[in-house]
């Protein structure tokens, strides 16, 4: 990734850094805020969002607001267009936030556009549920009792 002109510090390498390692998860403040202390570089938690700010803005950080309940989260995306073109799952027991690349899914969004003429953002479009991990951990549970 090109650096941005100006002034830069070790956090904000190690922010930067942080978000290229796990550009296939979407992070919260919290994690970059916990990483850069456990790599002896803590680092405010506004100035932490100003420069995730700074990131989104030159479209190189996504900033992903599931909810109004819980923070935002980011990812580092390579190529912004091939964010835009899949759905996402959120666990609604362990907060895993999942990208979904599913070709019948996108027909039913084609549908609704040229059917309906809404046009719906898959990367705003976030499903519900619990994920594989969880779930199995749910049935596990239950077996046992």
């Amino acid at each position: 990734m090109k650096r941005e002109s100006g002034y830069n510090t070790k956090q904000k390498e190690k922010l930067v850094d942080f978000l290229i390692n796990n550009k296939d998860k979407h992070t919260t403040v919290q994690e970059i805020s916990a990483y850069l202390s456990s790599e002896g570089s803590p680092l405010g938690t506004a100035t932490i969002y100003r420069q995730l700010d700074k990131l989104v803005e030159s479209g190189c950080v996504r900033k992903f607001v599931i909810d109004g309940k819980t923070g935002a989260c980011y990812q580092y995306i390579e190529n912004e267009h091939e964010c835009r073109e899949h759905f996402h799952l959120k666990c609604l027991n362990c907060g895993k936030l999942i990208h979904l690349n599913c070709d019948h899914l996108m027909s039913i969004n084609k549908h609704i556009e040229e059917h309906h003429g809404f046009v719906i953002d898959p990367s705003q479009t976030v499903f519900y549920g619990r994920c594989a991990e969880c779930s199995a951990a749910e049935s596990e549970t239950d077996e046992q009792v």
